[in-house]
C-alpha cells in the first residue's frame, strides 16, 4: 500500500458528482449549474408543495364539489343484535352503561353513541345512550328493556 493508491472504504464515500461553484476551470463553476434569475437561481428559495413551474397545479385545475357541514354531529353507532350477542356471551347482564360500551370497546371515551334497530334482541336490558332509533327503542321496550337517553 501506497499514497497513491489509497481509496475510501466501499460504500463510506457518499458524495456523488463534480462539487458546484468552485470556479470556471471545474466546469460547474459560476452559476453552479442554476441558471440564470428566476426563484430558483436565489438563496432561501423553497418550491411550495405542489407547485409546478407556474402552471395551474392539479390541485387547483380539478373542479371542487359537495358540501362538508361543519356543526355536523357524528355518533357511534350500535346495533341490537350487538347488545343481544353481549347478553348471550355473558358479558352484561342487565345494564348496558356508556362506561361499561368504552371498557368492552364499542365506543371511546367522549364518544356519542346511537343504538340502531338492526336484528333483534330477546333479553330485557337496560340501556343508556345518548340517541336511539325508533324501532330500537320499540325492540328493547317489547323486550322488557328501559331506555335511558343520556
Amino acid at each position: 500500500m501506497s499514497l497513491n493508491n489509497l481509496k475510501p472504504a466501499k460504500g463510506s464515500n457518499k458524495t456523488a458528482g463534480k462539487r458546484l461553484g468552485r470556479g470556471q476551470g471545474s466546469g460547474k463553476g459560476g452559476t453552479s449549474t442554476k441558471g440564470h434569475k428566476g426563484a430558483q437561481s436565489r438563496s432561501g428559495y423553497s418550491r411550495k408543495i405542489g407547485f409546478e413551474g407556474g402552471q395551474m397545479p392539479l390541485q387547483r385545475r380539478i373542479p371542487k364539489f359537495g358540501f362538508k357541514n361543519i356543526n355536523r354531529v357524528e355518533y357511534n353507532t350500535i346495533n341490537v343484535d350487538d347488545i343481544q350477542n353481549l347478553v348471550d356471551n355473558k358479558k352484561i347482564k342487565k345494564d348496558l352503561t356508556l362506561e361499561k360500551m368504552v371498557e368492552l370497546r364499542l365506543a371511546k371515551k367522549g364518544d356519542l353513541v346511537k343504538v340502531l334497530g338492526r336484528g333483534k334482541i330477546d333479553s330485557p336490558v337496560n340501556i343508556s345512550a345518548h340517541k336511539f332509533s325508533v324501532s330500537a327503542e320499540k325492540m328493547i321496550e317489547k323486550a322488557g328493556g328501559k331506555v335511558n337517553i343520556i
